[in-house]
This record gives structure tokens, sequence and C-alpha cells, in this order.
């Protein structure tokens, strides 16, 4: 099976994809894609990883190859930052011991709570800690620079076939001692990722509430605005 240039598979080989990755029940059937494809003008690229990606919260416990999670921080690295004071650093953390210390720390999907911590046997398998130097950063630009970092994290990790989720519910100053941070470094946020083991959560159209739910068979329903309702042409 090849891929193209931009390291996704063509619409062609996307049946051999899920088989391999082991993709099911995903926001988009087989039998939608090319629907899925026309009606939202999604082509082989970043924009077709984009519009496919979704948090996930439970996982294989298989473990992801160290190639692979240097291969995110790299994505992180090239983001862009503002006045290219590039401040953000990370830690990968892959030690089960640490896995779990950290994992007891964290506070998942508050909105379903408890149903969104993932249980036994389906832990995350990896951790991503962003941090933020304190002595490079301005602090009024250190967020954006996280949130470009970590968005290239998040995509480059699901074209490997990884789920992720991105956690700002933690308990930092555990978390800091747990994996020794220096005073001079901000702990912004953990990065959980490991291969998918949950149905995929389904986008549906905002109706009042931003509040995502589960279903009796536990998919996980998002609300989303519509692209009508954001967009604008040229004047308020």
């Amino acid at each position: 099976m090849n891929k193209t240039k931009s390291g996704v598979y063509p619409v062609r080989d996307y049946r051999t994809m899920r088989k391999k990755q082991g993709v099911s029940n995903g926001v988009y059937p087989v039998r939608d894609y090319r629907t899925m494809r026309k009606n939202q003008g999604v082509s082989n690229g970043v924009y077709k990883a984009i519009i496919l990606r979704r948090t996930i919260r439970r996982f294989k416990q298989k473990p992801i190859p160290k190639s692979i999670l240097k291969r995110l921080i790299n994505a992180a690295r090239l983001a862009p930052s503002a006045a290219n004071l590039q401040p953000l650093e990370f830690i990968i953390i892959t030690d089960k011991g640490i896995c779990t210390k950290i994992f007891h720390h964290l506070r998942w999907a508050g909105y379903i709570a408890p149903y969104g911590t993932p249980p036994e046997g389906k832990h995350p398998v990896a951790y991503i800690a962003v941090l933020v130097n304190k002595i490079k950063a301005q602090p009024k630009y250190a967020a954006y620079d996280v949130a470009a970092a970590v968005q290239n994290i998040l995509l480059a990790a699901w074209e490997q076939g990884i789920g992720s989720c991105w956690m700002q519910a933690i308990e930092r100053s555990k978390i800091k001692r747990i994996l020794g941070i220096p005073r001079d470094f901000c702990l912004d946020s953990i990065i959980a990722l490991g291969y998918r083991a949950e149905v995929m959560p389904v986008v549906e159209e905002f109706s009042g509430s931003v509040k995502y739910w589960k279903d009796k068979k536990g998919t996980l329903h998002v609300p989303k605005r519509s692209l009508d309702e954001i967009l604008r042409w040229n004047t308020f």
C-alpha cells in the first residue's frame, strides 16, 4: 500500500488502512467515505487529518515506537512561534511506572465524569509533558506557541494511527515533582497517547449546548458549531 508524498493514504487504499490500523466504527464508515469527501471538500492531505481527528480516551496497550514519538516532537518544534522565541520544551514519558503515577493526577472529560476516564487496561501508553521555559518565554505569547505546537503533535499522531487527548485539567505541582521539572519551567499541559481502543467519537450539529455526551452504546457525541455560523466574508 502506497502513501502520497504528504504521508497519507489515497482513497483506493482507505479500506486497507482501516484494516491495518485497526480502525472500525469511525465517524465516517467506509461506505460513506466518498460522500464525506464530497460534502466537506476533504482531499488527501493535512486537511483530511484535521477533519477526521477526534480526541481519544481509550487506548490499546501497544507501545508506540520511539521513532514516532520523536517525530511528534519534531512536528511541534517546527510550529509557529511568536517572535520566534521558541520557549517550549517537551518530556516524553513511556515508563510504565511513571505513566501510572501521572494517570492518577489527570482529570478526564469533565462533562461526563467519571465515564470519560480510561478503565484499567485501556490507559494511555505514553504521555508528552508540554513545558514553557519561563526564561525564554514572554507570558502573553506562550499560550499561542503551545496551541500551535500541540495541534501539530495531535495531527502528526493521528497520521500514524495514534489517538491523543490534550489535557489541561491536571495536578501540575504533583506531576512536576514526579517528572523533576525545574522551577524555571511551567508545566502547561499533558498529552495522553495510544492506539485507539474505543468507538470513534461522532461530530454532531451544535444545538444550543457545547456539552459532549455518551449514548447507550458508549459512543461520544461532540457538538460543533456549523461553518455558516462562524464564517463571515469581508466585514462582520
